[in-house]
């Protein structure tokens, strides 16, 4: 975790991607891209109904950065 100063309204993005950058490290690349991918799959298939869609639309985010991060 690194330390600095950061504005008290980007601290929840901050603390989500230092979550993220945990998960990688300890599942590993591999396990990050396919846990991404059923996240994305997950969020998607949830869009499909209009309550759904308000947990599917950022699970289907959080999915994507996943498999972003796992392949750089």
């Amino acid at each position: 975790m690194r330390y600095r100063k950061i504005f008290v309204i980007f601290w929840p993005f901050v603390a989500i991607w230092n979550l993220i950058e945990l998960i990688l490290r300890i599942t590993g690349r591999l396990v990050a891209v396919i846990l991404g991918l059923v996240l994305m799959i997950v969020g998607v298939a949830l869009c499909f109904t209009v309550v759904g869609a308000v947990a599917g639309i950022p699970l289907a985010a959080f999915g994507f950065t996943m498999m972003i991060r796992g392949f750089f």
